[in-house]
């Protein structure tokens, strides 16, 4: 199954007429019909394919040209941006520290066993044999309850060009979440503004993992086991080799196919407790398959790097504000599941889990 694509363009223009204004911009009965649609595929599927003509190919490539070439230094170059003090929530965290929720959640495990064999996830022996680097994107609240852990941003030595090319891309990402939230929105009923504007100053992180191919590219190899996103809103850009598997509402397991120029974007935890769960966080892995093990095929022939970059963003509902059902979601039966948290707190409850304590975070 091929996940549907959407494009954005058409909305970026009528918002562009309106000039941001919410109170000026009409949505005529062709946009809301595709604004119900996107709201309708992150219902049923968790995740959605857009087009957004500010997030070019180009962008994307640079991008991952630059984070191959920082994963491809020797190990303890990359040691030299860990910052394990600050709960890894900046700079490089190394392979073998985050735990995927599958190998530690026995609730979950039961309902994995349970699932038809086709659609069970590749069950990790321990610890992600994956690199992850922590960028935060966009503002930061003055004044919080969730004092934010006072670092620097984490810059390793030799890259000039790389607070311009996280801060670009970023920036770019987080504008196209803002897009789909904001179509989401329409599309459930709510206020045009109802997600976007709890997502003001959000501890937003543009969070690539760095997976090495060259000696973890056997079939079957689990670089990021079977879990969800504790965030609001995940997107990627398109990786340079295959291997995300999701699972929609139903059960079944589909392994993604990103084209070239899309985003994917992927429901959280947070959209989920807005929506009393008529979206549900989707749950997805990164296992190496036959079409992975065909892409190193190509890539050694082609002298390209063996590293997988996932183009990585986790958008977040700021610390401060609370979760809850929002609008008519306050009405389902299955609001009292989702009780009022602020997002902060919810936050170090996740990361306690997935061995990432810390103050804020992706998953």
């Amino acid at each position: 199954m091929d996940l549907p694509v959407i494009d954005l363009a058409p909305y970026l223009s009528v918002a562009v007429e309106a000039n941001g204004d919410a109170d000026v911009m009409t949505v005529s009965s062709e946009l809301g019909e595709l604004c119900k649609q996107v709201s309708q595929i992150l219902k049923e599927t968790g995740a959605l394919l857009v087009k957004d003509p500010r997030c070019t190919v180009e962008d994307n490539d640079r991008f991952l040209d630059m984070m191959e070439k920082y994963f491809e230094r020797p190990k303890e170059f990359k040691l030299l941006q860990e910052r394990p003090d600050l709960h890894y929530q900046v700079g490089v965290t190394p392979e073998g520290v985050e735990v995927p929720r599958s190998l530690v959640d026995e609730e979950m495990q039961g309902k994995l066993k349970a699932m038809p064999k086709e659609f069970q996830p590749s069950l990790p022996t321990g610890p992600d044999p994956k690199w992850r680097y922590m960028w935060r994107v966009g503002p930061r609240p003055l004044n919080t309850r969730f004092q934010e852990l006072n670092s620097e941003p984490v810059i390793p030595e030799g890259f000039p060009e790389w607070k311009d090319t996280m801060d670009s891309w970023g920036y770019k990402m987080i504008s196209a979440i803002e897009v789909v939230a904001e179509m989401a929105a329409i599309g459930f009923g709510l206020p045009k503004d109802a997600f976007t504007s709890l997502m003001k100053q959000g501890p937003h992180l543009l969070a690539p993992t760095g997976s090495d191919l060259a000696h973890h590219g056997q079939e079957g190899t689990v670089f990021a086991g079977y879990h969800y996103d504790l965030n609001f809103l995940t997107i990627h850009g398109r990786s340079r080799f295959p291997g995300l598997n999701i699972w929609l509402r139903n059960g079944q397991k589909v392994e993604v196919k990103v084209p070239v120029g899309c985003l994917l974007i992927q429901t959280g935890k947070q959209i989920e407790w807005l929506t009393a769960g008529d979206c549900i966080a989707g749950m997805h892995e990164v296992v190496v398959t036959t079409r992975t093990i065909n892409a190193i095929k190509l890539a050694s022939e082609q002298n390209r790097s063996l590293w997988r970059v996932s183009s990585t963003l986790f958008a977040h509902i700021a610390s401060d504000a609370v979760l809850k059902p929002l609008g008519c979601f306050a009405e389902s039966p299955l609001a009292s599941k989702y009780p009022p948290i602020c997002a902060g707190e919810f936050v170090e409850q996740e990361l306690g889990v997935i061995n990432l304590k810390g103050n804020k975070g992706g998953s």
